[in-house]
């Protein structure tokens, strides 16, 4: 009877357990999130990734509220303002505080309806203090928006080429040399998530090879170690240019500067030193315009310097042209437009310049002739950029003479720029780079009477200047006496015709491309879009804004023409093969797994050029997947075992376990494993079960079987009672026991089946 009271508490005790368990999520339950919370009488946080904010009056005279948004890493917050009306006395301020120290966005001098401010990092402080006492005040409300920072695209390496996957966190730029250049540094740099995006590592350079072997040289360019800086003492660098099969190879020169002693630049017309020449700078004074020809699919370049002097060196472009057709034009700082892209004979191709260049020689138009042996019927022009000139273009650059090469000594130069009457003109100085004794002079108007703008010498780092009137005039004089060596040495000024009034200056349109504004003038906040036509990328800034100082916060940007395919990346547990360093159209990236995987997707990916998009990968990226094995069959087992899992199949790797009724002895290994393979096998048989001598599983425990049967059907009988459910007391064998309590609101019923004679069934309760 004791032993009956405590089962019975026992079950008391289960059942509180069980109702303990059941409410307790609903006590650990805490109050949903809130998107601000508040942290004094008017300051917010804000964490939603867009909202509404109202800027209250301080509780006080010379009190102020404090506004925070923040949003996730890798997001900046884009604000603009829907109302605005601050009185005097009220001071508002927005900064970006989520970078290494505050910068300011805008105030109240700038703050008006239309406004919109971008941030660099994720968070974003907005401060208003007033002066005033209770009563009537200023009120502000704004609109914010969480958009992806993204990293900035990455230097272009100079004989090189960069392409990215994506700027935003976990894009990659990939950098490839060209033929004659070989790599220093990273390879692949990763865009990383901070509160302002960062790639992983600082931008490689491509340095010049000493001599090579190019095999399927079809365009490209070699320049001396060093270019375009001196080259070195002592140097012998032999390059053999391989074109296609069929094909031929055309040379222009762009630059050849070398030291009036010893140094030597060769090509000859085959593939060894002993070819014969068709270039030497030992022979001739001045550059052939139309470059030289090889007779068949080889050139071979040599340069070699003595102990002595040094100089700029060399460098040469090369291109590969089919027979029936003409080869391909180059004019240096320009650009050119063919009627025929195969330049077949019959082409057209006519010659422009970038802004601030000026074409001299040659011919602005030139024809490929004579079927028989086509050639162009005059030079390619040259763009040069001059001393002086007349501008009458809204917007355009002077450069210094040569530019980017050195300028000359002794000169005297001067430029007038002329816009609309009622316009005044900015002058955006990007470089100044001049020798000590050198000037370069800005009056603001017509002739050198006018008022001195500014009057510079040395160097300085960017900076802008206005005029007051329609007209300027830019002198730049270099000292007669002194030379000044160095590439990129002179200055670079971009005008723009600007209005006399309180907007910023008129944005040129960009070729290939087209803008929108989002307010009809150029007011304070004002942005302008540029997107560019398919087929075509914006390199530059996408948006600029109209700051609180007149001027734009980027410049203009342009739109290039893609010609290559973004790298398609690499597989994982797989290796990729590139027919060519830089992915233009025509070239193939293939694909290959790496033992125990399988290639699922397109093996070779090809570069298509597409009409009015930019060129696009002929199909996705495959995956490598790792390769799949039939399955191993149940194998089955005797009526005397029992498996540790009963499926019809058994995956390669997977094991099945073994063991025996009781009075039966496992004979073997008790478990086996699926060996993978085409197809799968077990490794051995399944065991066996033998049955052992004598049969005492139920002797001597009669009374503790009675004792465990008599617990078990009270313990379900008081749960049936209390709970109302269904219970059964199950034998599973004739020497032990199971209970299985089922959830199931029953009667309570405890049937006692025995082992009638002569049946083999085992006697149970039911």
């Amino acid at each position: 009877l004791l032993l009956l009271l405590l089962l019975l508490l026992l079950l008391l005790l289960l059942l509180l357990l069980h109702l303990l368990l059941l409410f307790l999520p609903l006590l650990l339950l805490l109050p949903p999130l809130s998107s601000s919370s508040s942290s004094g009488p008017c300051s917010l946080n804000f964490t939603a990734p867009q909202g509404t904010i109202e800027v209250r009056q301080p509780p006080g005279p010379g009190e102020e509220c404090d506004y925070l948004v923040t949003v996730y890493l890798g997001y900046g917050i884009e604000l603009q303002v829907l109302n605005a009306s601050l009185l005097e006395g009220e001071v508002l301020s927005l900064e970006d505080t989520g970078g290494p120290g505050p910068s300011l966005l805008a105030n109240e001098s700038v703050l008006m309806r239309g406004l919109v401010v971008r941030s660099h990092s994720n968070q974003i402080s907005i401060s208003f203090r007033s002066d005033r006492g209770q009563g009537r005040s200023g009120f502000v409300i704004l609109r914010y928006q969480a958009f992806v920072l993204s990293c900035a695209f990455p230097r272009l390496p100079a004989g090189g080429d960069v392409s990215v996957s994506r700027l935003q966190a976990g894009g990659e730029a990939f950098f490839v040399c060209s033929s004659g250049y070989r790599l220093q540094g990273p390879e692949v740099l990763t865009c990383r998530n901070a509160t302002t995006p960062y790639w992983s590592g600082k931008e490689p350079t491509c340095v010049v090879s000493c001599g090579g072997m190019m095999k399927n040289a079809t365009h490209g360019r070699i320049v001396s170690p060093g270019f375009p800086g001196n080259y070195s003492n002592n140097l012998t660098c032999h390059w053999v240019l391989e074109a296609p099969a069929d094909q031929r190879l055309h040379v222009h020169f762009e630059k050849v500067a070398l030291a009036e002693d010893d140094d030597r630049l060769l090509i000859k017309n085959g593939n060894n030193i002993d070819s014969p020449p068709v270039y030497d700078s030992y022979e001739v004074e001045y550059l052939p315009n139309e470059g030289v020809l090889s007779t068949g699919r080889h050139l071979f370049v040599e340069f070699t310097t003595d102990g002595t002097l040094t100089s700029t060196g060399a460098a040469i472009r090369y291109e590969a042209f089919a027979k029936g057709t003409c080869y391909e034009p180059f004019v240096k700082y320009g650009n050119f437009s063919s009627s025929d892209s195969g330049y077949g004979v019959g082409a057209v191709v006519e010659f422009s310049c970038n802004p601030g260049y000026t074409l001299e020689q040659g011919s602005v138009v030139i024809e490929c002739v004579d079927a028989q042996n086509p050639q162009w019927n005059d030079t390619e022009p040259a763009c040069r950029a001059v001393c002086s000139g007349e501008m009458t273009d809204s917007a355009g650059v002077v450069l210094s003479p040569n530019w980017p090469e050195v300028y000359d000594k002794g000169q005297d130069c001067i430029w007038g720029v002329h816009v609309e009457e009622d316009k005044r003109i900015m002058l955006d100085v990007q470089v100044l780079n001049l020798g000590k004794n050198d000037l370069l002079t800005f009056y603001d108007g017509d002739d050198l009477t006018a008022n001195i703008l500014g009057q510079y010498g040395g160097s300085r780092p960017h900076f802008k200047l206005f005029t007051s009137m329609s007209d300027v005039t830019v002198q730049f004089q270099s000292d007669p006496a002194t030379n000044i060596y160095g590439y990129n040495n002179g200055f670079v000024v971009h005008f723009f015709e600007v209005a006399r009034n309180d907007t910023c200056s008129e944005l040129p349109e960009i070729s290939n491309g087209w803008k929108s504004t989002s307010h009809p003038d150029l007011i304070h906040g004002t942005v302008v879009t540029y997107q560019c036509y398919p087929g075509f990328e914006l390199g530059g800034a996408e948006i600029l804004m109209c700051q609180w100082d007149l001027s734009w916060s980027a410049d203009v940007p342009r739109c290039d023409q893609v010609l290559t395919c973004p790298d398609p990346g690499a597989v994982e547990h797989g290796r990729r093969t590139l027919s060519a360093q830089r992915l233009s159209v025509g070239s193939t990236v293939q694909y290959a797994c790496q033992k125990g995987y399988l290639l699922a997707g397109a093996a070779l990916l090809t570069c298509c050029r597409r009409d009015a998009a930019k060129p696009k990968w002929s199909d996705r990226l495959p995956k490598c997947v790792p390769e799949r094995y039939e399955p191993c069959r149940n194998p089955g087992a005797p009526s005397t075992s029992v498996q540790s899992s009963e499926k019809a199949f058994y995956q390669a790797g997977e094991s099945l376990t073994f063991s025996c009724h009781p009075g039966y002895e496992l004979q073997g290994e008790p478990a086996i494993a699926c060996v993978p393979g085409h197809p799968s096998q077990w490794n051995s048989t399944p065991p066996a079960c033998k049955g052992t001598t004598g049969d005492n599983r139920f002797t001597g425990r009669s009374n503790s079987v009675s004792l465990y049967i008599a617990l078990s059907f009270l313990r379900c009988a008081v749960a049936a009672l209390l709970l109302n459910y269904y219970c059964r007391v199950l034998s599973l064998s004739s020497n032990y026991f199971t209970i299985l309590d089922s959830l199931i609101p029953q009667h309570v019923g405890l049937t006692w089946l025995p082992n009638l004679h002569g049946s083999t069934a085992s006697p149970r309760w039911t």
